[in-house]
């Protein structure tokens, strides 16, 4: 005999983040309520408890649900060519809807929730920070960049104007600003001529 709890549970653990994605592009992540999810979804709202324990986290699961396909990184053996690829797919995604608005809010949640702020750091920042740094060490010990340049600096430096367009002024990130972007660091980044 099989067990089929697990399938139906997956079927309704996806069932009810779709319907939190439905429900924070419609009424707004501040609007969103569990009581709100769970009728949507035809669940008794301990049900939408007994997985998460907080709006936030199930705000959380359902958007890192979504596909993120396309923000690791190549390498081409150029560092600003495989920089400049990634970055344009991540301003791409985080542009536009669904994932554009609903990352914003999530970040906004993670200001006010630890948890939140505790498992998007885990879950999505870290990897993406993570794999990043893995391709500028690549291009460090291939001589592509300065040998004492400082990479997590050099990650910060890369992510923060993307960030601020997104969160702070609300300016596209074109690629013409990426571009911008990485002619400013790397002018720094280079490797030196021997004197």
């Amino acid at each position: 005999m099989t067990d089929q709890r697990a399938p139906r549970t997956d079927a309704r653990t996806e069932a009810i983040m779709r319907v939190t994605l439905d429900l924070a592009r419609e009424v707004g992540y501040a609007k969103l309520s569990i009581e709100a999810v769970a009728a949507r979804a035809g669940v008794g709202k301990h049900t939408v408890y007994r997985r998460w324990a907080s709006r936030g986290l199930l705000f959380l699961d359902a958007v890192l649900s979504l596909n993120t396909a396309g923000l690791d990184h190549p390498d081409s053996g150029d560092i600003v060519a495989d920089l400049r690829e990634v970055m344009t797919r991540a301003a791409d995604l985080l542009g536009r809807p669904p994932w554009g608005p609903l990352y914003q809010d999530l970040i906004g949640e993670a200001q006010h929730d630890p948890e939140v702020a505790a498992a998007l750091n885990r879950r999505f920042i870290e990897p993406q920070t993570a794999n990043t740094l893995a391709r500028l060490r690549s291009a460090k010990d291939q001589g592509q960049l300065a040998p004492d340049f400082d990479l997590d600096l050099a990650f910060e430096i890369l992510s923060g104007p993307l960030y601020y367009r997104l969160l702070i002024t609300q300016q596209p990130v074109t690629p013409a600003y990426i571009d911008r972007v990485l002619h400013a660091l790397f002018a720094g980044m280079s490797p030196r001529a021997q004197t």
